[in-house]
């Protein structure tokens, strides 16, 4: 009996393992239902649950469990100890304490995205939870724990993401990530795309120079005609071939 209880085990937590993604050390959330038919029933709590569930396991609680058996008395005076014991997850209760059963289902959220295991005994809530897909069940049936087997809830969850109907958070938190990876490199384009305006620089002193002038250029008249240059001849003061040389004094004296 405990072979066959052992394969059953090891089944439903490869399925929960491929499907959902659950690694070790698990981590299981206990009520006090649950520690008190251990403690009734003489089960080691945390001896006997990681060899049940072949794997390290981390047994946790919250605030609003112990309050809740603080409340009860005497009668759960032992599961409030052992459950003392254990990690003590924090709620979103600590000012306003809420019942145990609506804590636990509220650390699941609506895909148990920290892959909890819920240990208890209280019916109302095992109900609750088997309407959440990816929440292994734990509960005690005479002097032995037991894992239930997957919810239809579950099983319909994981037929639906095969056939492509919905996404698993991994796959959505993969897309969401691979977005952002490529917006970021969109805008890298862009900016590489957008060419640098060139400032406004001032223009080169050398090339505000005058140019100089090649040629004096000639003055016009009113017409519109260009001026001609007169040219003064100098006179000669001795003749020419065969001219005659005249002296000034004999042309004064008449001679």
């Amino acid at each position: 009996m405990k072979i066959k209880r052992q394969k059953h085990a090891k089944k439903t937590i490869s399925f929960y393992k491929y499907n959902f993604n659950f690694r070790e050390p698990f981590q299981i959330l206990l009520d006090g239902t649950f520690c008190q038919a251990a403690l009734k029933n003489k089960i080691q709590i945390k001896e006997q649950m990681p060899k049940y569930l072949m794997g390290e396991v981390q047994l946790c609680t919250t605030n609003c469990v112990l309050k809740e058996l603080e409340s009860l008395g005497k009668e759960l005076y032992g599961a409030k100890i052992i459950l003392q014991r254990f990690q003590i997850r924090n709620c979103s209760h600590f000012k306003n304490p809420v019942p145990a059963s609506q804590c636990l289902l509220s650390m699941l959220d609506s895909s148990n995205p920290h892959h909890y295991f819920i240990a208890s005994q209280d019916q109302e809530l095992t109900t609750s939870v088997k309407k959440v897909p990816g929440v292994p069940l734990l509960y005690i049936i005479l002097n032995t724990i037991v894992l239930d087997k997957p919810s239809l809830r579950s099983v319909a969850h994981v037929q639906a993401v095969q056939t492509g109907e919905l996404v698993t958070p991994e796959q959505q938190h993969s897309i969401s990530k691979l977005k952002e990876e490529q917006g970021i490199a969109r805008n890298l384009a862009e900016k590489r795309g957008k060419k640098r305006k060139r400032k406004v620089k001032n223009p080169n002193p050398l090339s505000c120079l005058k140019k100089k002038k090649t040629g004096v250029p000639t003055p016009k008249n009113s017409d519109g005609e260009k001026k001609k240059r007169s040219r003064h001849k100098r006179r000669k003061t001795g003749g020419g071939e065969g001219e005659p040389i005249q002296n000034p004094q004999s042309t004064s004296s008449g001679v």
